[in-house]
């Protein structure tokens, strides 16, 4: 597919004054535009355990529709193929077995002209039951959201783990050839001022949103200051030659372990070549320029980093005080960059789009959190161990898709996702 082909369905955000039926068309239809790019065999790869193949990706959020929507709520409803029960569920133990997550690379059959028609048969099953059925049952427009939100977090994942995949490719490793990124200088950077206190947090529960960005409570936060940026691969590459990567002291210990165990020295999809840092992207190899953000670094990394440079990670909290005034707009999926770019402007900038940014605080519930009842009250909850939260959207996020309380998640040692940094401090510094 040529970037001219590509940029049409990229470059309309989904609209959420559009009916249901439109807006169901809408997301659908972005999913096949992602995945239009790749061949059969791109499509079923699976590169590392955490990642998924293309296909499982498309047949999975169509078997979450046939699931929790049509076989519930829609009389005489015949699965497309039961075997599929099995095949693409992810981790909903109410539902059933289903293929470990680590062998979805080893589902061959059915193959993605199979996947095309189950995806189509679901559609028409779908578009019927909304313009039928859901206008006399208002409460299942909720359902089918959650549905469509399911499916925009599934269109990133499917960028962050293609992106993996064709990254072992020593020939033709771009999804797609777009023109080049622009460059720029990166100056220095500012600090905003918090006074602190009393906030409130979370969703007020006015539209749709995930259990987990609720309920909405107040919180302390103490008077400190949020890099008006996000941190630069330029200054990761300062980090670097100042021996970063080599220096204990920077480093949490299980973070330590992880640099020696895995013998870290740069963020993924950095590699030398001819003595210049090279990156792999989605448009393939380029060089790595000093001043867009860096991304594709461990919440590891990023603690080592903002230790190194006397200062720390914000909390979600801190994060959220400031970025609940701001617009919803940057650098996310309809810019078609599908890389992060360099900051420009005055102020607080890049809160959303271009990189994920790691926060120091654990992901853990809200106070009064309950998870909804049922099979899709393990969407989030359970999960609520052994990860931090991330901020803000990334350069593959959908637009409309991301919120100030919006909550990401992720193991420590994570790196594929479009993860980056944004400093904060106590206020301690001239």
């Amino acid at each position: 597919m040529t970037a001219t082909e590509m940029s049409s369905p990229l470059a309309a955000p989904v609209d959420d004054t559009t009916t249901l039926s439109h807006r169901y068309r809408q997301v659908r239809d972005l999913t096949e535009a992602l995945a239009a790019p790749l061949s059969p065999e791109d499509q079923c790869v699976q590169s590392m355990p955490d990642a998924s193949p293309t296909k499982w990706h498309r047949a999975h959020v169509t078997w979450f529709f046939e699931t929790f929507v049509l076989r519930p709520n829609l009389a005489g409803y015949e699965p497309v193929n039961g075997e599929y029960e099995y095949l693409f569920n992810s981790y909903y133990e109410a539902v059933g077995e289903r293929q470990p997550r680590a062998q979805r690379g080893l589902i061959t059959r059915p193959n993605n002209t199979a996947v095309t028609d189950y995806r189509r048969r679901v559609d028409e099953a779908m578009l019927e039951f909304i313009d039928s059925v859901v206008a006399h049952r208002p409460e299942l427009r909720e359902l089918i959201e959650l549905g469509l939100q399911h499916e925009q977090q599934h269109q990133e994942l499917l960028l962050m783990d293609i992106k993996h995949a064709l990254s072992q490719n020593r020939i033709d490793s771009a999804y797609v050839d777009l023109p080049g990124l622009p460059s720029g200088e990166f100056g220095e950077q500012g600090w905003i001022v918090h006074p602190g206190g009393l906030v409130e947090v979370g969703h007020d529960g006015q539209g749709f949103h995930f259990d987990n960005e609720g309920p909405r409570h107040q919180t302390m936060v103490q008077p400190h200051r949020l890099a008006d940026r996000l941190v630069t691969a330029g200054e990761w590459l300062e980090f670097m030659g100042a021996g970063g990567y080599d220096d204990h002291s920077h480093w949490l210990s299980d973070g330590w372990f992880a640099v020696q165990r895995r013998s870290w020295n740069a963020p993924l999809y950095w590699f030398r070549s001819d003595d210049q840092w090279m990156m792999h992207t989605l448009h393939g190899p380029r060089p790595v320029d000093p001043a867009e953000p860096v991304v594709h670094v461990s919440y590891y990394e990023a603690d080592a980093f903002a230790r190194w440079a006397g200062a720390r990670l914000p909390t979600e909290f801190e994060w959220e005080a400031h970025a609940a005034a701001l617009p919803v707009v940057g650098n996310q999926l309809s810019s078609r960059a599908l890389h992060p770019t360099a900051a420009t402007g005055h102020g607080l900038r890049q809160m959303f789009g271009d990189v994920w940014e790691w926060t120091a605080s654990a992901y853990a519930p809200y106070p009064r959190f309950a998870a909804p009842a049922g099979a899709v009250g393990e969407y989030n909850g359970k999960f609520m161990i052994d990860q931090q939260v991330l901020r803000g959207g990334a350069c593959v996020t959908p637009d409309g898709h991301i919120r100030s309380t919006y909550r990401n998640f992720f193991p420590t040692g994570a790196r594929w996702m479009f993860s980056g940094v944004r400093l904060a401090d106590d206020g301690g510094r001239s």
